[in-house]
C-alpha cells in the first residue's frame, strides 16, 4: 500500500486515465474527487459490504416462509418431501 500526504488541490494519477483530486480536509474527513472513464466502477466499500450482507440475508429465508407465502396467495401447502 502506498501512503501519501496530500494537500487540498493536489492530485494523484493512477495509470493514464484516473485522476484523484484532494478537494478539502475537514476534521477527521477528507473530500476527494475522482475522474475516471465511465467503464471503471467506483464504489464505497461500506456500501458494497452492506449490499452483500443484505443479499446473503435474503437468500436465507426461514423454513416457514414458503408456507406463509402460499397461505397469503390462497394456495395449498407444498407436499411434504
Amino acid at each position: 500500500m502506498l501512503v501519501l500526504t496530500r494537500k487540498a488541490g493536489e492530485r494523484l494519477l493512477i495509470g493514464d486515465d484516473i485522476v484523484i483530486t484532494i478537494l478539502d480536509s475537514r476534521g477527521d474527513g477528507v473530500r476527494v474527487g475522482i475522474d475516471a472513464p465511465r467503464g471503471v466502477k467506483i464504489q464505497r466499500e461500506e456500501v458494497v459490504r452492506a449490499v452483500t450482507e443484505a443479499n446473503v440475508a435474503a437468500t436465507q429465508a426461514d423454513e416457514q416462509a414458503e408456507a406463509r407465502i402460499r397461505a397469503a396467495l390462497g394456495q395449498p401447502p407444498a407436499p411434504a418431501s
